[in-house]
């Protein structure tokens, strides 16, 4: 397989399927990308939160952010709120900001905060993104150029209309051939590789590589090569969801942040987007009932259970046994899926496909080698991932049945007990997370493990500079300020947008 002329066949839409396309057409030379999208299959279409890398993404296949904002009903994401996680009492909530802590070492910063913030919460007095997610504003000015801004960001979108847009761009921009025509099968060769996707409509549709992003189906990843699911859910129990949408005043605030309110048998999150609200309800079928899951999202939005007309989502935690076979990769919920807590499935979608296209293969037989590279990555991946959500459970005191069953240390993986030992004499630091490129840093560790009040540290051995922490926390308050009264708000920087968006559109005809 030599790489200029290498044929991608991406089977399946949605996200996954689309920002492949688009993100392979965009950065191998003289690929020829085919999606294959089968008519008969929706789209799960409820990923509605994303990561700062996401501005990379989408900068790196040639969107402009504005129209990326207005054409998919999308706003400015700075981070998670978890409301009622540590005991559930009034008051009890705490801030995961994607701008990390000021500059200082982590025992100076823990020691610093512990020392000068007095009452003040961990998140707020060494990050000045709490201050601007209270206030509804948004991360950036108009003036600044596409995808710069004063504090780190992401976004909330309407994932249906991201996919759509996708779609246009990779046909219309980057040459992506569109098929709409159902698989019904495969044809390998003589060694076991994937030749060609059979279709009801097409007929075969050949390839050197083929990326899986059919979703739960995983039609070429189990289904063809039958690589094994390993179900986390002894560690992560959740396993269903109820999703609704909600209108919003037009001139209602909107958000900064993805907020996550606890229950007593797992969690809402609510998302703001320009036009309306994505609010749903995580939980285990195992400690609650249906039912009772609909109740209690019916309670959070003060409606009657009756008119709640939610979409019913089950899921099983857990992920592939191996995530690229011969010459297929498995992207998106294909490879796995955990529970949107942190919002960790879109950005594995833009991890793998940043880790297929740097070690992207020259030819047939460097593609077992980088297969073997990529596949110990994401496992290496998705177990962090698995104990940064538990760390978010077991840390919390509610009492509850549910809550109580997550702190059972037989549920708890053996590398974070160890950590979790470790923390309490030491602050989440580098050395606890070593790869070049952890999916979260130590600071994200920070805020969840104080944020859910974990106590700070006795002062050890080694001799910190304390001072210089808190004179750091004291510059980042003051340009949190300074900030405050600079940004616009959320709904005052979108509403300009989308009525700047004809104008625009003009401008590009």
């Amino acid at each position: 397989m030599e790489q200029q002329a290498v044929r991608i066949v991406v089977v399946g839409g949605g996200t996954a399927g689309w920002l492949s396309a688009c993100w392979l057409a965009a950065r191998v030379p003289g690929a020829t990308i085919t999606l294959v999208e089968s008519p008969d299959v929706a789209t799960i279409g409820v990923g509605e939160g994303t990561w700062p890398t996401m501005r990379r993404t989408l900068q790196a296949i040639g969107l402009d952010e504005a129209e990326f904002l207005t054409a998919c009903d999308a706003s400015f994401k700075q981070g998670s709120r978890f409301i009622g996680w540590a005991t559930g009492a009034p008051g009890d909530s705490y801030y995961h900001p994607f701008t990390p802590p000021v500059d200082a070492d982590a025992r100076a910063l823990v020691r610093g905060w512990r020392d000068a913030a007095g009452d003040q919460a961990f998140a707020p007095a060494v990050s000045v993104q709490p201050r601007i997610c209270d206030l509804d504003l948004a991360p950036r000015q108009r003036a600044m150029s596409g995808y710069a801004g004063a504090l780190n960001y992401a976004y909330h979108l309407d994932a249906a209309k991201l996919a759509a847009l996708l779609a246009r761009h990779g046909v219309d921009k980057l040459c992506v051939q569109h098929v709409r025509a159902h698989v019904t099968g495969v044809e390998a060769d003589t060694a076991g590789d994937l030749r060609a996707v059979l279709t009801r409509e097409q007929g075969a549709i050949a390839g050197d590589l083929f990326i899986d992003c059919t979703g739960h189906a995983a039609l070429l990843i189990d289904g063809h090569f039958g690589v094994p699911f390993i179900d986390r859910g002894d560690v992560l129990f959740n396993d269903r969801a109820l999703a609704v949408q909600v209108p919003v005043d037009p001139a209602s605030p909107i958000r900064s942040q993805t907020d996550a309110t606890a229950h007593d048998a797992g969690w809402i999150w609510d998302i703001g987007l320009p036009t309306r609200r994505g609010v749903g309800c995580v939980y285990s079928s195992a400690f609650i009932e249906d039912d009772a899951a609909a109740a209690t999202l019916a309670r959070y939005l003060g409606r009657d259970p009756a008119d709640l007309d939610a979409r019913a989502l089950r899921f099983r935690s857990g992920h592939r046994a191996e995530f690229w076979k011969r010459n297929c990769v498995a992207i998106g919920l294909s490879a796995g899926f955990l529970e949107p807590l942190e919002a960790s499935a879109i950005v594995l979608i833009e991890l793998s496909l940043g880790a297929l296209i740097d070690g992207f293969p020259a030819d047939r037989a460097a593609m077992d080698i980088q297969a073997r590279r990529f596949n110990a990555l994401f496992r290496y991946r998705w177990d962090r991932i698995v104990e940064f959500l538990k760390l978010h459970y077991v840390l919390s005191r509610r009492d509850q049945r549910y809550w109580r069953a997550y702190r059972d240390p037989a549920s708890i993986p053996d590398r974070l007990n160890e950590l979790l030992m470790l923390w309490r004499h030491q602050p989440p630091s580098i050395a606890d997370f070593p790869a070049v490129d952890e999916i979260f840093p130590a600071a994200s560790y920070q805020y969840v493990l104080y944020g859910m009040g974990h106590s700070a540290p006795p002062p050890g051995p080694v001799a910190v500079d304390a001072d210089a922490a808190v004179r750091a926390m004291a510059q980042a308050a003051q340009r949190g300020r300074a900030l405050a009264a600079s940004l616009p708000t959320n709904r005052a920087y979108l509403d300009a947008l989308h009525a700047a968006a004809p104008r625009r559109a003009l401008e590009t005809l």
